[in-house]
């Protein structure tokens, strides 16, 4: 996605240890085109799929996650990672570790909102270690719905995440691909590299 690429380079800043900040455009200042675009993108990826929500998990994948939502037609869900006065009972939560924030969060969400059969894509901003994807299909799960894919922002190739869950079977894509993040500069995946792990 070549306008997604554009603003990685032009705005992404590497603060080593494979960490790359965009807050810029994604995740706290946002690009309202480029989100239309995202969402445009992820429902051409997964036409087909049937799919019946989306999910995705706060606050970062909100932006992205309801621009796919509005494309597709379908209602959008996300996991609260804050506890809430009015969703104490009848949820699911599952924990899920966060690379970037070094800190595990126990996210929540309704059992009303996901019936079984659902057909769920979930979007997220960013894919390092899997945990969050992970966390969110477990959700989609238990409610007995299924996991038609998962979109992915921005994907840290280099980290496991991606491999986990298509090892796992799930169907993963990802918009921009990096490769590394070495000496604060960003290494794209080109569409035919293959990284080894």
């Amino acid at each position: 996605m070549d306008l997604l690429r554009r603003k990685v380079i032009e705005e992404g800043i590497v603060l080593g240890q494979g960490v790359l900040k965009v807050d810029s455009f994604l995740n706290h200042q946002m690009d309202p085109i480029l989100m239309r675009e995202i969402g445009r993108e992820f429902t051409r990826r997964f036409a087909g799929e049937e799919i019946t929500k989306v999910l995705t998990i706060e606050s970062s994948g909100i932006a992205p996650g309801i621009m796919t939502a509005l494309e597709l037609d379908v209602p959008l869900i996300f996991a609260r990672k804050q506890k809430s006065l009015t969703l104490t009972e009848d949820i699911y939560v599952e924990k899920v570790y966060s690379f970037t924030k070094k800190e595990s969060n126990e996210i929540t969400v309704s059992k009303k909102f996901i019936a079984p059969g659902e057909r769920v894509l979930i979007v997220d901003d960013f894919l390092a270690n899997g945990e969050a994807a992970f966390g969110l299909a477990r959700i989609v799960e238990q409610a007995g719905g299924s996991v038609a894919g998962i979109g992915i922002v921005i994907e840290k190739s280099f980290q496991p995440g991606y491999r986990l869950l298509q090892e796992a079977g799930y169907r993963v894509e990802s918009l921009v691909r990096i490769a590394s993040l070495t000496d604060g500069q960003i290494a794209f995946v080109e569409d035919d590299e293959v990284l080894p792990g």
